[in-house]
């Protein structure tokens, strides 16, 4: 894996069912290497639904493959949210490749039965 001077990767997780921010959701994220999965960071969302700082930025931003895992249940239950059991969105896992020397954004609009992501900006 070569290192991407100057990228970043950042998230955001906004809760659809309420209109707001998902504030304190864990997430972890993971570096993917052939079968090899790698625990990078695991935190938690502020009042806004993002993290106080980058997933990955500096030397730790490298190119390569990438799993961001939303802790969505623990979340839901959380706000007092009703959940089956075992509930349809409990992890959310997100992956996503990294191929330049660039800001990656991965949002996160969740709600118990649904969720979406795209890259953003």
């Amino acid at each position: 894996m070569s290192t991407a001077q100057g990228g970043r990767l950042t998230t955001h997780v906004l809760d659809t069912a309420t209109g707001r921010p998902a504030d304190g959701l864990a997430l972890s994220l993971y570096r993917l290497e052939g079968d090899t999965r790698t625990l990078l960071k695991t935190v938690n969302t502020n009042l806004d639904g993002r993290c106080d700082a980058p997933l990955l930025e500096g030397d730790d931003f490298r190119i390569g493959h990438y799993e961001i895992v939303f802790r969505a249940g623990d979340y839901l239950r959380s706000r007092g949210t009703s959940l089956a059991e075992p509930p349809f969105l409990d992890e959310v896992p997100i992956r996503f490749g990294i191929a330049e020397h660039r800001h990656y954004h991965v949002p996160l609009l969740l709600s118990p039965y649904g969720y979406s992501t795209y890259r953003g900006s």
